[in-house]
């Protein structure tokens, strides 16, 4: 379960991709993931989660940043493919 302070960072962030990120990066990086600091907005991309939360990280080691993958609903997907 997500921390009430966990919710309000992925909110101000989806917010601020949905509202000026979005378009350029689904155009210009569709499957790459993005993770934004949303108290400076300032974005990491990365081919992979953990390049794009890494970068994040290592420039605001002490602030919590949201993790998306650009064109997707969510960012990963768990669970099993029953055929």
């Amino acid at each position: 379960m997500l921390s009430e302070r966990a919710k309000a960072v992925a909110e101000k962030a989806s917010n601020l991709y949905k509202t000026t990120l979005r378009e350029e990066l689904e155009r210009t990086h569709f499957g790459a993931y993005v993770c934004i600091e949303p108290a400076s907005g300032e974005y990491f991309l990365g081919r992979s989660f953990d390049e794009a939360a890494n970068a994040a990280m290592d420039a605001y080691p002490d602030r919590s940043t949201h993790t998306l993958r650009i064109g997707h609903a969510a960012a990963l997907h768990l669970g099993v493919l029953v055929q």
